[in-house]
């Protein structure tokens, strides 16, 4: 098995349905542009309040990528 090096990074997610859907959106993102993604974390939820309701659901995620080379 050989050696490896990895980072991660903080990226955050936003979603008008669902924190679940705003992790999803997220890492889609970040697999988008992201070599070797391997991991996340969820690391902090919040919302945004409208007229008593919950109207937007934002998610703090790290993502862990091996590097290469």
């Amino acid at each position: 098995m050989s050696d490896h090096v990895y980072k991660k990074a903080e990226i955050v997610g936003s979603s008008k349905s669902s924190i679940e859907d705003a992790i999803e959106q997220a890492i889609e993102r970040a697999s988008a542009t992201i070599k070797n993604l391997n991991w996340f974390e969820v690391v902090e939820t919040r919302g945004h309040i409208e007229n008593g309701k919950v109207a937007h659901y934002q998610v703090t995620l790290k993502v862990g990528f091996r590097l290469e080379g």
